[in-house]
């Protein structure tokens, strides 16, 4: 005998549970359609107000939709967060289930509570079937968020090739940007999708990337994506694009290209592309240069210094009278000689204006903070070698520059410090007599060929006894 209460045929458990939705959740099609015929409410949702066609629609189970729908469940009933029924379907790339909450009359425009809309969802999940399914409805394939951003932008980002192949078969628009003005090859080139990258490129206004006021050469190079970049180049990309003001206030330093993203990475595989390409490495604010040496990248280093790097680089706001890659490799001599070979110039730290007149008080060194430090009055060489953090080091880094230099003078700073320690008076001594006929003459051919010819020494047709000597590799 058949016993059936009315009033627990809607009862809910803890978590709001019907016992049509438990049926619907457990998969048991013969209590589900018991529960309707005796009247369930198809429309009853649990805590988290997921109906149980939403369930249905999670499970793929299109038997249960259909018998869902043919006792008047809503098709367009939203969750917590916003999902309705079909975008359950879509987000599981369910065609068959689509169709049967259309004909029921499923809304393609509704929103979740970020505001997506089952096109978009698609799009996102890489869903090719039912995104076909969808545009055949007539989905407006060029629909924008409220950001902005676009179905193919989306599928973009995500890295999904055949819904960006099918939806710039279906005539999706490249050029529409999101509101910060980014493209969908932008969004390739940042999270590394290769194949998209290539699929986007013939498409890709080059006035709609410079509109953007960043280049997708920028984004490949601050995310270390080198197959992207390299593709990029090859297309003709400038790698002396510069970031728009709006981009390179964002960073405190200021930087503008794409080299200066990958030097503050330490990519020398990035940095050497973008050089070969024509990368200006003297266009940012902060020179990458000093970037490369604070890092103590002596590899980056003599990369950057080999395709012209300035090596005598200016700290903005911090006034020095001498090169700030001093300042910045005083404890690594290796750096140093390395600087100096490609034409720092040592003679500017010899260049005090007390000379040998008595000194003020020393200040403290400026603080290395991508030189925005607030502006204070230059600074000497010996001042800042005489900082307690680094004095230690002035014997021998004095000794290196020595070799840099025809005759100086040691201010009365320099010869106090060398005075203090006993193993620097060969240093010291070494100011007392003229520089040999071989340094000068070595300094004099340097000196004239100039800063930008000295790798070009290399290549001239001399002995390589002669190289060797004019680049101090005895």
């Amino acid at each position: 005998m058949e016993i059936f209460q009315p009033d627990l045929i809607d009862q809910r458990d803890k978590q709001e549970k019907t016992p049509l939705f438990l049926a619907v959740e457990n998969d048991h099609m013969a209590c589900v359609e018991y529960l309707l015929d005796k009247g369930a409410d198809t429309g009853i949702g649990n805590k988290d107000r997921e109906t149980a066609l939403h369930k249905a629609c999670e499970q793929e189970n299109a038997d249960v939709v259909e018998l869902l729908l043919t006792h008047g469940a809503g098709v367009n009933r939203a969750c917590c967060r916003g999902w309705t029924p079909v975008h359950e379907a879509v987000g599981r790339n369910n065609v068959e289930i689509c169709g049967m909450l259309l004909k029921a009359g499923a809304n393609l425009s509704q929103r979740n509570s970020y505001g997506i809309t089952p096109f978009f969802l698609a799009a996102q999940t890489g869903g090719q079937e039912v995104l076909t399914f969808l545009m055949n409805d007539g989905a407006d394939v060029n629909f924008q968020m409220v950001d902005g951003a676009t179905a193919l932008f989306e599928a973009s980002k995500n890295g999904h090739g055949g819904v960006v192949k099918l939806l710039l078969a279906h005539k999706a628009d490249a050029n529409k940007p999101t509101k910060t003005l980014l493209l969908p090859l932008h969004a390739a080139a940042q999270h590394g999708h290769l194949e998209v990258v290539n699929m986007l490129l013939p498409v890709t206004s080059e006035e709609r990337i410079r509109e953007s006021g960043i280049s997708p050469l920028h984004l490949a190079a601050q995310y270390n994506e080198d197959e992207i970049l390299e593709v990029l180049l090859q297309a003709g990309y400038d790698a002396n694009a510069p970031l728009s003001p709006d981009h390179s206030c964002m960073y405190q330093d200021r930087r503008t290209t794409a080299l200066y993203f990958a030097v503050a990475n330490a990519n020398l595989d990035a940095a050497e592309m973008l050089l070969e390409a024509g990368a200006n490495p003297n266009q940012d604010t902060f020179n990458p240069l000093l970037v490369a040496v604070r890092q103590g990248n002596i590899q980056m280093v003599r990369l950057l210094a080999e395709h012209g790097a300035d090596v005598n680089a200016r700290m903005p706001n911090c006034q020095l009278a001498f090169p700030a890659a001093v300042l910045l490799c005083v404890r690594y001599p290796a750096m140093l000689k390395l600087l100096l070979d490609h034409g720092c110039d040592a003679r500017a730290c010899f260049q005090c204006q007390c000379a040998s007149n008595s000194h003020p008080p020393a200040k403290g060194l400026c603080k290395d903070d991508l030189g925005l430090q607030k502006e204070e009055p230059c600074m000497q060489f010996c001042e800042m070698i005489s900082a307690p953090s680094v004095c230690g080091w002035t014997g021998p880094i004095i000794d290196l520059l020595l070799d840099y230099v025809g005759h100086v003078k040691l201010c009365s700073r320099l010869r106090q410090l060398l005075d203090s320690h006993q193993d620097w008076v060969g240093v010291k001594d070494r100011t007392r007599n003229p520089p040999s006929l071989r340094q000068l003459c070595r300094q004099q051919i340097r000196q004239e060929a100039g800063l930008q010819r000295l790798p070009l020494l290399r290549t001239l047709p001399l002995p390589r006894r002669l190289i060797r000597y004019l680049h101090y590799d005895e």
